[in-house]
């Protein structure tokens, strides 16, 4: 007799929050609001591994919670076999942005599992669609939202709209 196997598929989990300048210390990570920002952030993606069964992450890449959700990711591989796709909105996505964080983009991306290129060039719409995306290809969301009016808003309203389960992280 043969026994049919019923596999669950892998849980996703996929970060939307805001980009540096909104918060109130800006770019300085040493800043003691950021330092427990990324604590309670680092929680929420344990808490996603060990309750959820998460192994699969897909961060934007954006400067800030994108940034920040992805290096914790790759750190916790060495307790855990997870994954990281990067959902890229278009080539050149850090362009313009400084030096040492091209290259903080960069290093990311070499650690990334998969790389998802969105669209070649820029369009006024790229980013929302990477965001689409990333909701569209996750069973749980992790955002860092202050509740204002943005496009981290706008992601929020979307996976809540296809019933994708949100944790909020208020900074």
């Amino acid at each position: 007799m043969v026994q049919e196997v019923f596999i669950m598929p892998d849980q996703t989990c996929c970060f939307t929050g805001h980009r540096p300048q909104s918060f109130p210390w800006k770019y300085n990570e040493a800043d003691p609001r950021c330092v427990l920002l990324k604590f309670r952030l680092k929680r929420q993606i344990i808490q996603a591994v060990e309750q959820d069964g998460v192994i699969h992450f897909l961060t934007g890449m954006a400067l800030g919670v994108d940034t920040w959700a992805a290096e914790i990711v790759l750190s916790l591989r060495r307790r855990w076999s997870l994954t990281l796709e990067a959902a890229l909105p278009c080539k050149g996505q850090d362009a313009r942005w400084p030096s040492e964080s091209r290259e903080r983009y960069q290093s990311i991306l070499e650690q990334c599992d998969k790389v998802t290129l969105l669209q070649d060039g820029y369009t006024p719409d790229c980013f929302d669609k990477r965001n689409r995306y990333m909701i569209d290809h996750s069973d749980l969301v992790i955002a860092v939202w202050d509740g204002s009016p943005s496009g981290t808003g706008n992601t929020v309203v979307y996976a809540k709209s296809k019933r994708k389960s949100v944790r909020e992280i208020t900074p």
